[in-house]
């Protein structure tokens, strides 16, 4: 029987990070993954229907996809709906790429505003592993930034084009905080890479290979170093020895189940996956789920709602030139003081969408009629399309959380999840402060008409919170090294550590947060003598 020396679970953001920097310190790592590798030359955009598949096999929500590897989601009692995706690379394989940090004072919520809590870590603990991810993961961006003065060695920028110089003269009208996006795409050619050729819809998978997803960056990386990566392995629960984490149970595609073995078990399947896992995984020693004395697994799911303002401009732009989520953002009224809310949000700049969603959007506002006008009605959007995304801080709530769904289980007949998720009053006063925002930039870059909504419903990619890390045991899952409280070699390193949420997109953050604690796990197996 093979026993590895960590066993990481899921290849996604903060998986993928971990299980490089353990082999890179020379342990015997495994990485089981849920979903399989993904072939590049098969993404939706090599083919004219890959609108099509934003609305089946790549999309973003789980509960609308239900690929073959997916789980049950029942987030139909939420506002957002759960967004994720199960393949090597996780979700980086359907990310925008926007890759900005987590800012200081975010670490520091309740010392600073006297919300939250604090993190018990700090930005400058974490600055060394953001300049190591930025530089793994090929960020390009512009130096300079007065939210970041500390970002350098980036590659060039994406180019903001005439729909992203256009909005840029708008915040600069106002006299607003703006800047291109920190992107993990590769600009220009880089570590064997291709360049970006602008081709637009990365949420839908990068077949240039350009935009910066796992199984393209970290994974391969650490495969050379030895990395076995276990693929199509549905890890069901945690395997316990004289209180230990010494394994997972695992289905393959047929359905038969496994046991692989290892001195510690590192946890990265997503704030939705992770608490699944750990509920799942009862004894009679922990019969609400392993991990949960406090009762913390699960509570305090952070989303980040969004709010949408699309300005419709009289004129076609190069709205279909270029990533659509990497453009530009500002973190102006990340606090406004004179606002009726507390806290802030990301104003982000979006590309146009594809022709197919186009017209779908100006049917359902009855602006597009079959008929003789229909391709006037058409071209009265096409291209003129510009959207302000309003990316709200949650703060964590713990009747917001992930619960076992045992009525709804897998093909294997594990239980999926239910969402418990509500819209705080303040996130909508924050909402409707950033869509007037966003509507007076639109106006002044000269848009004709302006259309504002939110939340919008598919939009719950940045999960966090639901396992959370903290000195106290009693409302925390893991210590400040990302091990449980109470299960000695079980460590989580994915987003659901998170203790705050911020206001920004949280990848960077991620895998800056997997690479410390996989420094800090390193620091503790060698001290245990745990190297094989």
């Amino acid at each position: 029987m093979t026993i590895f020396d960590f066993i990481v679970v899921g290849s996604g953001a903060a998986g993928a990070a971990a299980a490089w920097k353990l082999c890179k310190h020379g342990f015997k790592v495994a990485c089981i993954e849920r979903g399989g590798w993904m072939e590049p030359a098969s993404y939706p955009t090599t083919g004219h229907d890959w609108e099509k598949a934003k609305r089946s096999t790549a999309n973003p929500a789980i509960a609308e996809r239900q690929n073959r590897w997916d789980y049950p989601v029942d987030d139909k009692e939420s506002p957002i709906a759960v967004c994720n995706f199960n393949a090597v690379g996780g979700s980086t394989i359907l990310y925008s790429g926007h890759f900005p940090r987590f800012r200081p004072d975010d670490f520091r919520l309740k010392t600073t505003e006297g919300l939250g809590a604090d993190w018990p870590l700090s930005y400058d603990e974490l600055r060394p592993h953001f300049d190591e991810n930025e530089r793994e993961m090929s960020v390009a961006g512009l130096a300079g930034d007065p939210m970041y003065p500390e970002i350098e060695n980036l590659l060039p920028p994406v180019p903001l084009g005439e729909t992203g110089t256009r909005l840029a003269r708008a915040f600069n009208a106002k006299g607003w905080h703006w800047w291109p996006s920190y992107s993990a795409i590769s600009t220009r050619a880089a570590r064997g890479r291709n360049a970006c050729i602008n081709l637009g819809p990365c949420n839908t998978g990068c077949p240039q290979g350009a935009k910066s997803s796992t199984d393209i960056t970290y994974i391969p990386r650490a495969r050379q170093l030895g990395l076995e990566i276990m693929e199509n392995m549905a890890v069901s629960r945690v395997l316990l020895e004289n209180g230990r984490a010494v394994g997972v149970e695992a289905h393959d595609d047929a359905g038969a189940l496994h046991q692989f073995h290892a001195r510690n078990i590192v946890l990265a399947a997503s704030a939705v996956g992770t608490p699944r896992i750990l509920l799942n995984s009862t004894s009679e020693a922990a019969s609400r789920g392993l991990a949960n004395q406090s009762g913390q697994v699960g509570r305090n799911l952070m989303i980040h709602p969004l709010g949408y303002v699309e300005g419709v401009f009289p004129e076609a732009l190069d709205t279909d030139t270029g990533p659509q989520g990497c453009m530009l953002y500002s973190l102006e009224h990340h606090r406004a003081a004179e606002a009726d809310h507390k806290l802030g949000y990301m104003m982000h700049a979006l590309r146009g969408t594809g022709p197919l969603e186009t017209a779908v959007s100006a049917y359902q506002r009855r602006k597009l009629k079959f008929g003789q006008q229909i391709y006037d009605d058409f071209d009265a959007f096409f291209r003129r399309q510009v959207v302000i995304s309003i990316i709200c801080e949650d703060l964590p709530d713990p009747k917001n959380c992930v619960l076992l769904d045992t009525q709804n289980t897998d093909r294997f007949g594990v239980a999926g999840v239910k969402i418990n998720y509500a819209l705080a009053d303040n996130t909508r006063k924050m909402m409707t402060h950033g869509m007037g925002r966003a509507k007076e930039i639109m106006l002044e870059a000269g848009a004709g008409r302006t259309y504002a909504y939110g939340p919008v419903r598919n939009t719950g990619w940045h999960l966090m919170g639901t396992a959370r890390m903290g000195e106290d045991p009693s409302n925390s899952v893991v210590g400040p090294d990302g091990q449980a409280h109470t299960v000695k070699g079980l460590y989580i390193v994915d987003s659901s550590v998170f203790v705050t949420g911020s206001c920004v997109n949280p990848a960077n953050t991620i895998q800056s947060v997997a690479l410390y604690l996989a420094n800090r796990m390193a620091e503790t197996a060698k001290a245990e003598g745990a190297l094989s």
